[in-house]
């Protein structure tokens, strides 16, 4: 085993990416829960609307009862901008729905614009760095917002928690990118999907987390044994108890993303696993090569892929954020057990409609589970079949399941229509975790986590156009005046079709062609900037990546492992509903 002198060693910032450098012995399998610690954590940003119902009546008047919404009254898309606009600074009313639901807009535009602006800098830094700037981004944006709920100033808790946090999201997101598959250039697919369903994840864990702290444990106790602990939330007679979770969050999340931020390594340069060879002549869809960041954007390749993830994105998330009413209004009251009553009728039905939102409820849980495996499941399945291939099924398969949901749909088929959705959320999962290895396939290893920052932009491009799609065609067509049984179908046909894009985008990807890799004395100049190689770039494993299994990475892995099997299975809880 050849014995190196590490920047560690000669003292090294302890930010730099000098000092991350992995030692002889050092186990890659710790890197993933690293990479976990910081996704399980931003990916709080879908489980979100927890706080909304709070929030919405955490003004109250003089009689104890909350105040109107700022936009009372408000129907058309103006009138609740026009209420929106007094929300801002008002402090003499409630926020709506419409005004906090724009967090979610921030959230994933900012995700996709500072990951694209930053990813040159992530990659020059290296993961530590950015991944402890997203975590005083991130926590520190929550702070922010706790501050804008506390003095109820809605400007604020949007700069916070939105703004702010959003640019946490994005360099959080793709930190371990390049970072995960530098480490298993074997399972490119499978690196990628354990980080990214993190982030599908990171909701199943918050959600319930915020919903215990703002409004205590189920029977105000929890007991293992002689082990008993007590907690009746933050709420109160006059507060909702939204700030005070938003600083408990802060403080939790913080300490996760540091132990993730600082468990970062990177190998070395010229490293590979362990008896691993790259296939001599290899997939032609895989290069060997390297393409530059100032040049990946200048290929038809990434415009491709662009083209791919938003279509892909698109055609689920709009489906996936109205999932609990798309249920109610397509199955009515079959949801409660009265399959002959619809929908308008259910409305006026309190405990049916009840009975009915649980099971919505359910579905969406079980919806959230697709989701997160689908990630890990499809990406992993990536690496024996193909990225393109994948993409293909992704298309294939789900503009056919659009079409069998909405025959489903018309006849009333419960169990064919949750199964078609549930397998696209899968794929839509799925997607998300495939697409980094399909870059690296395309672009090679150097500049990967960068060009995918870039390539987050189809993300927010789709966070627009998915909902907007759902939601106008739901609104057009419920305004004149179709069943709401029937709204759905041509929605569903509409989404296939943004599908088959997708799918010839993908039959148009072919390797990068030759004139933009760089030369051999390129990457040795890239690397000699990162300070990666002060001689000749060796390769071999050096003793570097062994160990697999071992006490400490156990122990990392239980401390992600844990949280996330308690979220999962509180997920698992609302599910069953659709079971019964």
């Amino acid at each position: 085993m050849a014995s190196t002198v590490t920047a560690e060693e000669v003292g090294a910032p302890l930010l730099s990416r000098e000092r991350i450098i992995a030692k002889p012995g050092f186990n890659r399998w710790l890197v993933p829960p690293a990479a976990l610690c910081i996704h399980l954590c931003i990916g709080m940003a879908y489980g979100f609307s927890v706080f909304w119902k709070p929030l919405q009546g955490a003004l109250l008047g003089a009689d104890g009862k909350p105040l109107p919404e700022c936009s009372a009254g408000a129907v058309t898309f103006t009138e609740k901008s026009i209420g929106t606009l007094h929300a801002l600074t008002a402090t003499d009313c409630n926020w709506s729905q419409f005004d906090l639901g724009w967090m979610f807009t921030f959230f994933f535009l900012l995700l996709g614009i500072s990951a694209a602006i930053w990813g040159g800098w992530l990659e020059r830094v290296g993961p530590r760095k950015a991944g402890l700037v997203s975590a005083l981004c991130w926590c520190g944006g929550l702070l922010i917002g706790a501050l804008g709920v506390y003095i109820h100033q809605l400007w604020l808790m949007w700069l916070g928690a939105g703004v702010i946090g959003g640019i946490g999201l994005g360099l959080g997101y793709i930190s371990p990118v390049s970072t995960l598959i530098k480490w298993f250039p074997d399972r490119r697919g499978m690196a990628t999907g354990m980080a990214i369903m993190g982030f599908g994840g990171g909701a199943m864990i918050g959600s319930p987390l915020a919903a215990i702290l703002m409004n205590g444990l189920s029977g105000g106790a929890y007991s293992i044994g002689d082990f008993s602990f007590e907690w009746s939330g933050f709420r109160s007679a006059t507060d909702v108890g939204v700030w005070q979770t938003f600083v408990a969050m802060a403080a939790i999340y913080f300490a996760f993303m540091l132990i993730g931020a600082f468990g970062y390594r990177l190998p070395p340069a010229g490293w590979k696993p362990e008896g691993w060879t790259p296939p001599a002549n290899g997939n032609r869809m895989i290069t060997s090569n390297n393409v530059h960041l100032k040049d990946a954007h200048k290929t038809p390749q990434f415009w491709l892929l662009w083209i791919i993830l938003t279509m892909n994105v698109s055609a689920g998330i709009g489906i996936i954020g109205a999932a609990s009413p798309m249920l109610q209004e397509t199955f009515g009251g079959a949801l409660a057990g009265s399959p002959d009553i619809g929908y308008l009728e259910l409305k006026k039905n309190a405990a049916l409609l009840a009975k009915a939102a649980a099971v919505g409820a359910g579905f969406v849980g079980l919806i959230s589970l697709f989701n997160i495996f689908g990630r890990f499941a499809w990406a992993s399945s990536s690496d024996h079949l193909g990225r393109k291939t994948t993409y293909f099924i992704f298309f294939v398969l789900g503009a056919a399941l659009y079409v069998l949901a909405s025959f489903a749909a018309e006849w009333k088929l419960l169990a064919v229509f949750v199964g078609a959705i549930c397998i696209i959320a899968s794929m839509y999962g799925g997607g998300f975790a495939t697409i980094p290895a399909y870059l690296a396939d395309m672009f090679g290893t150097q500049f990967v986590g960068a060009i995918h920052g870039r390539l987050l932009t189809a993300w927010s491009t789709a966070g627009i156009v998915g909902p907007v799609i759902v939601n106008y065609m739901h609104d057009t067509r419920q305004a004149a005046g179709i069943a709401p049984d029937q709204i759905y179908g041509p929605i569903f046909y509409t989404l296939a079709g943004l599908l088959v894009v997708g799918f010839i985008a993908n039959l148009l990807v072919h390797p990068v062609n030759h004139k933009w890799h760089m030369s051999e004395a390129d990457v040795a100049a890239e690397l000699a900037k990162l300070h990666e190689a002060t001689g000749p770039v060796r390769t071999g494993s050096y003793g570097i990546g062994m160990g697999g299994i071992t006490f400490k990475s156990t122990l990392f892995w239980l401390l992600v492992g844990i949280p996330l099997a308690w979220g999962i299975w509180n997920t698992v809880e609302k599910a069953l509903v659709l079971f019964q």
